[in-house]
């Protein structure tokens, strides 16, 4: 369901991910920060996000709401109203989590991709570390963007 969603909400550029930026993009996700999208081909389409969110926020809202009418059509309606305020912001608030929470889950499928395409012999959950340890050891040597694949590779065999 999650690659559904993914597909449904992300548009992917059919360009490769050049190598410097799965390098970068794979030490931002390693720190857990947020990945420039830009970089790795992928973009939100926020409409979107919207009709997914609201379909998943319905199957929690309206049993919801139908048992808190209940409770709220014996009592004042000014607290009716200030849950109601209450509540929806929260929804609205939640969104931005989950906008995060999906581009967090793109970039990682994208970073994936890419990985297998750049280190094929190498699996990305047993080296993503060790590789960015040498791609920092890189960037301190100032290693050109034309040399790095080879440097990076050198020193994975010679570890």
């Amino acid at each position: 369901m999650l690659e559904k969603i993914l597909n449904f909400c992300f548009s992917v550029s059919k360009q490769p991910v050049l190598l410097k930026d799965l390098l970068v993009a794979n030490v931002q996700h390693n720190e857990k920060m947020h990945v420039d999208a830009a970089k790795l081909g992928f973009r939100l389409s926020i409409g979107k996000a919207y009709i997914v969110y609201i379909m998943l926020v319905s199957i929690f809202v309206v049993p919801l709401a139908l048992v808190a009418h209940a409770l709220f059509a014996k009592i004042d309606a000014h607290a009716s109203i200030v849950v109601s305020i209450v509540f929806t912001a929260i929804i609205f608030i939640w969104f931005n989590f989950f906008r995060i929470w999906i581009k967090d889950k793109m970039a990682n499928k994208v970073i994936r991709k890419a990985w297998i395409i750049h280190f094929p012999y190498f699996p990305y959950d047993e080296y993503r570390y060790k590789i960015e340890e040498i791609f920092h050891k890189a960037m301190k040597e100032e290693i050109p963007k034309k040399d790095l694949e080879r440097y990076i590779l050198d020193n994975l065999v010679q570890n």
